[in-house]
Parts: structure tokens; sequence; C-alpha cells
């Protein structure tokens, strides 16, 4: 797979993403479209290279103007940091987010400010969101359900990575879009890691998370990072115990250690991810995550 490349997601049918190329990482940014009566988008990556998302809908031989929603799961800024630039281009679309995350896609200046807090150089990698005009957007909440038309989504609320976090159970094909509520899924090396970011990592509320998830029991986990895999049970028993692990292994570092930032420093020089994400990328996600963490365990 290389970025902006197009591909059906197995066993559900009128589904298929794309790679966004996020962060100038292959295989980390995942777009998907759904081919229904009423075609959505799920999630619109991080605003550069959005064109790439608009020829997934060319590929796919949805018509712009066809297009009726944009989906983004929460307003991080690497979910929704194109919806914006894609309600332009596609005329009759409406945004829909979490009711928390609404007034963020409208006026992005607060979500911008603390966007760049939280990536520092990864800011970099960014474009300047544009704001979604307030007669194009709704809120959503838990329990809400989308009718596409010849299908409908169930939405459901998930707010431990996010307060504003929801995830979307297609029934039709029974395939549940899981934001960053499940982790990060690698294809590449099959490992399923943490997203712990500031400021609102909260450890209970994303197990709670992961429960929900189990109580679906999806056919098919459809990863913002990256990528559909079969839905496998043991697979959300290994994220919690990756949850658990890591918040332990940031409190004990914290605990040997002098200083938060000699904490952060030892995580973002021992990372695994290198050979997979890249130098640049690789060392930002271990910076990000372990001062989310750090965040989390001050507020205990």
């Amino acid at each position: 797979m290389a970025i902006g490349d197009v591909f059906a997601v197995e066993g559900c049918p009128e589904l298929h993403y794309v790679d966004t190329g996020m962060y100038d990482t292959e295989e980390y940014g995942a777009v998907y479209v759904l081919d229904a009566e009423r075609p959505a988008l799920i999630d619109t990556g991080i605003g550069t290279r959005y064109e790439n998302i608009l020829d997934a809908l060319d590929a796919v031989g949805i018509a712009r103007e066809e297009l009726a929603y944009i989906l983004p799961t929460h307003v991080h800024l690497d979910h929704a940091g194109g919806a914006g630039y894609l309600a332009q281009a596609c005329p009759n679309a409406t945004v829909m987010t979490h009711e928390i995350g609404v007034s963020h896609l409208i006026d992005p200046e607060a979500l911008v400010a603390g966007t760049k807090a939280a990536v520092e150089d990864q800011w970099s990698f960014y474009a300047e969101p544009e704001p979604v005009p307030e007669e194009r957007i709704e809120g959503l909440s838990g329990g809400d359900a989308l009718d596409l038309g010849d299908r409908t989504l169930d939405v459901h609320h998930a707010p431990g990575h996010a307060p504003h976090q929801v995830i979307f159970h297609d029934r039709a094909s029974d395939a549940l879009f899981t934001a960053d509520a499940a982790g990060i899924w690698i294809p590449g090396i099959e490992r399923i890691r943490q997203t712990s970011p500031p400021s609102n990592f909260d450890l209970e509320t994303c197990l709670a998370d992961v429960e929900t998830i189990r109580g679906i029991e999806p056919d098919v986990l459809c990863f913002g990072h990256f990528g559909p895999r079969e839905y496998d049970d043991a697979l959300m028993a290994e994220y919690t115990r990756v949850l658990e692990k890591w918040v332990a292994d940031v409190e004990t570092k914290r605990a040997e250690l002098d200083s938060d930032e000699a904490v952060i420093e030892h995580f973002v020089e021992t990372s695994e991810m290198v050979e997979v994400w890249g130098e640049r990328k690789a060392r930002a996600e271990e910076r990000l995550n372990t001062r989310g963490v750090l965040g989390y365990l001050d507020e205990q």
C-alpha cells in the first residue's frame, strides 16, 4: 500500500478506505468511504493532502455533489482537519460530529492552539483548518442513528481518548469505525499500540470504551490508524493489557527519574517504532503519548 491508494474492505460491500499520507507516513492515517444510498466519509484526515480523499470518492464512483455526510469521529485534527476543505468540495454534504466538538469545527481557533500545544513540531505536517459553515454542521450524541438510506450507522459515545469522540457501527456490514477507541493497529507488524495524547487521556474511560467495543462485537474493526481487520475479542483484551502496562511503565519511570522531561526522553529514545514509521514520526508519537499519561497521572 502507498499514500493515496484506495482499497475495498474485505467482506464489507460498498466500503473502501484510502491511505491519506498523514505525517508523510504510509499506513498511519485512513479515511473510509461508505458508498451507501446516501454516501458518507468517516473521518477527514489532517487537512494536508485532502485531495487524496476526493480522489478516493472519484475512484469509488461517488460524485462530489452526491456525498451526503462527512463524519469526523472526533475533532482532533488528525481526524477532523480536512472537514472544512471537504465541505467546500462537496457542497451537499452535512458535517456531523459529537455535539461537544461542533463549535470547534465552526471556529477552529482554540482547536488549532490546543493541537499545536499537543503535537509540538509535528504541526508542520498540518494544514490550517478551514472553518465549517454553521449551517452545514450538526451535533451527534451516543444513541443516535444515522439513516444512509440502505443502511444505518449507530452512534456510540467513546469519551476515553477525547470527550468528543464517537464510534460508528454500520449494521449492514457489521463494521465498526473505531476512531482511537481501539488503539492503533499496525498492519505491517500486526501489533496494537496505545494512543494517549494530552490533554484528555483517561485510562479508566479508555478501558470502558474497549468494553463498549467488546459489547458490540462487530465482524470488522475499521481503525483510523490504520485500516480494517477482522474483529477478535482477544485483540481487545490485548489492548486493555497494552493500555494498563503503558500507564504503569510511565508511572514507574517517573518514580525512577528526576524530571518529567527525562521520562519523556527515555521513551522517545527507546521507541520500537522507528523502522515502521520512520524516526521523526516514531519519536514524536512516543513524546505525545508519554505527555498524555503524565498529565493523566497528575490528575490521580
